[in-house]
């Protein structure tokens, strides 16, 4: 199950021109959509989890959801929006130009107290969601630790991305009084030094860019990622990606594993533009699961992991499209 806020995304052309043609795309994604859409793409069984207001175009969504085998039976109708955002094309979320326009959408008003977690998590081996929940409100960082108890009681096995938002968290608590105890139930955790930092209060090299050197990147992921099993003795794996952007929109992008002890990294990828940045961290999360899930060598799982997000660089829309085979022949 993948849990978490559907957004709508509307991504205008730059320079207005989406006034002049009266036209702008639109993609129904959030994180946690996003990575279940992979999961399905990728033939592993998914349910999702998210709130949507009663109306035609939510009966839109859930029809092309269904349409991508996506089970949408814990999707609960309430409230009154679907929550939205607006990024210009080729931007990235952690630009400046994302608007954010989901206050008191559906998902942002679901309560404390009122799931039936049992029923819902009925038939669910693996339960992900993201930092992105737990920064929408008081009331969903709640709900958050109601579905995680309610996991861990079950024995499911529990996955978090520590994706920021800097945008997000604004109603009166910081992250840090919020996501450890979070992220104290989840055996697998997927981010990078700087959220652990900044969601975790690990410690992070302030110089480490200084540095210009991969293997002190490597280093400090090793280093996080022992003090993570360390600070929350039920997570056994952990996942740093470094996606650094260079001249003219290139990138140039690398992950690690840490696993039995072990560190395992991927080759380096590197392309001269991008597409779409939008879900190539998502992606990431969905082939580390779709490893794990699988049992596949750790190895193989941090080289499929990496080689599906950078792929999803060169694709538009929130939502991978890519094959396993598709994946597979860009690993290298």
């Amino acid at each position: 199950m993948c849990f978490g806020e559907l957004l709508l995304r509307f991504s205008p052309q730059a320079n207005g021109e989406w006034l002049q043609q009266n036209n702008i795309k639109v993609f129904a994604g959030g994180a946690e959509l996003n990575v279940a859409n992979a999961l399905t793409n990728w033939n592993i069984p998914v349910k999702y989890f998210t709130a949507l207001p009663d109306n035609y175009m939510s009966d839109d969504i859930l029809l092309d959801l269904q349409k991508r085998k996506i089970d949408v039976s814990a999707i609960q109708k309430s409230g009154n929006r679907i929550g939205t955002y607006y990024l210009q094309q080729g931007k990235d979320l952690k630009h400046a130009a994302v608007i954010y326009d989901r206050a008191s959408s559906s998902f942002a008003s679901l309560k404390p107290g009122t799931m039936d977690w049992e029923k819902i998590l009925e038939g669910v081996a693996w339960f992900h969601f993201s930092a992105i929940c737990p920064a929408l409100s008081e009331d969903t960082a709640v709900i958050c630790r109601e579905v995680l108890k309610e996991a861990e009681r079950k024995g499911i096995t529990i996955s978090i991305d520590l994706n920021y938002r800097a945008k997000l968290w604004q109603y009166g608590k910081q992250p840090q009084q919020v996501m450890p105890g979070l992220a104290a139930y989840a055996t697998v955790i997927m981010g990078n030094i700087w959220a652990a930092n900044t969601l975790l209060g690990l410690p992070v090299d302030k110089d480490i860019h200084d540095k210009k050197d991969k293997q002190a990147y490597l280093d400090h992921a090793a280093k996080t990622s022992i003090a993570l099993m360390e600070k929350f003795p039920q997570c056994h794996t952990v996942a740093n990606t470094f996606r650094f952007d260079g001249a003219g929109g290139a990138i140039h992008y690398y992950a690690t594993l840490y696993a039995n002890g072990q560190l395992f990294s991927s080759a380096e990828y590197s392309c001269s533009q991008v597409i779409d940045k939008i879900g190539s961290g998502d992606c990431f999360m969905a082939g580390l699961i779709y490893g794990l899930y699988n049992e596949h060598a750790a190895q193989d799982i941090i080289n499929f992991s990496t080689a599906a997000a950078f792929g999803k660089l060169q694709e538009t829309g929130d939502a991978t499209q890519q094959t396993i085979e598709q994946v597979k022949q860009l690993i290298h």
